[in-house]
């Protein structure tokens, strides 16, 4: 008989156990604790990942292995292997939860295929958090991930984006590299139209946490929040 993969959240930014404890329940914690194999994006962040969680055994003694973005598609069935076996694994992310704009999806998948339990834990969730906090419509969203870099790219994706959300009254919601933020911003008030809605969500869950929904009218006569190097999720609705 199979293991079973867990699928654990992350704290959104740096943290101690208390800065977990408060993001994760304390059943997500104790069975992290027990876990004796392990899948992350890097093997060092997921073991300080471990230290907050403070597992039971030392954490020499757990099998850690990585999976991202330079993971060759034939490793993936490896990263199975130990968890067709019997043993529970679980699957972390780097950030938030694991399979959700994350390399780790890739091993849920074929978790599934191959017949594997997947149970997926309460943690917190960036993308959601910020459209909960928003004020835009939560009944029909899409997350677009990352925009194009080059600039005239990313001004007519935006553009098609304002165009979908308008007419379907679909939050439109994306992510950019964080010393990219303000250049994002720049161009979303410079191509959309000034009844739309934009919401910045920025360091969530954080001490330094700050959401900001305006119109483009309004972002244009306020000054915005400081947006360098700092983890922010946008959100747009055409109106």
């Amino acid at each position: 008989m199979s293991g079973v993969l867990y699928l654990i959240p992350n704290t959104l930014g740096d943290g101690d156990s208390a800065a977990l404890a408060d993001v994760l329940p304390e059943p997500v914690r104790a069975r992290a604790a027990v876990l004796q194999y392990y899948i992350g994006e890097n093997a060092k962040t997921t073991r300080a990942f471990l230290k907050k969680v403070g597992t039971e055994r030392p954490i020499q003694e757990i099998e850690i292995r990585e999976l991202n973005v330079n993971t060759p598609p034939g490793e993936v069935e490896k990263l199975l292997k130990p968890i067709l076996a019997g043993t529970d694994a679980g699957l972390v992310s780097e950030a938030g939860c694991p399979a959700v704009a994350d390399p780790g999806a890739l091993l849920v998948r074929r978790a599934h295929e191959r017949g594997v339990k997947v149970v997926p834990f309460v943690g917190p969730s960036s993308i959601l958090l910020a459209l909960m906090a928003s004020g835009m419509n939560g009944q029909s969203f899409a997350f677009n991930g990352y925009l194009p870099v080059d600039a005239a790219e990313r001004g007519k994706r935006l553009r098609e984006l304002e165009v979908l959300s308008r007419k379907a009254n679909q939050t439109q919601i994306f992510i950019e590299t964080p010393y990219r933020n303000r250049a994002l911003l720049d161009t979303l008030l410079a191509t959309c139209a000034p009844s739309t809605l934009v919401c910045v969500a920025v360091d969530l869950t954080m001490p330094e946490e700050t959401i900001v929904t305006r119109t483009v009218a309004e972002w244009k006569k306020k000054t915005a929040p400081e947006l360098h190097k700092r983890p922010a999720i946008f959100l747009l609705l055409g109106a």
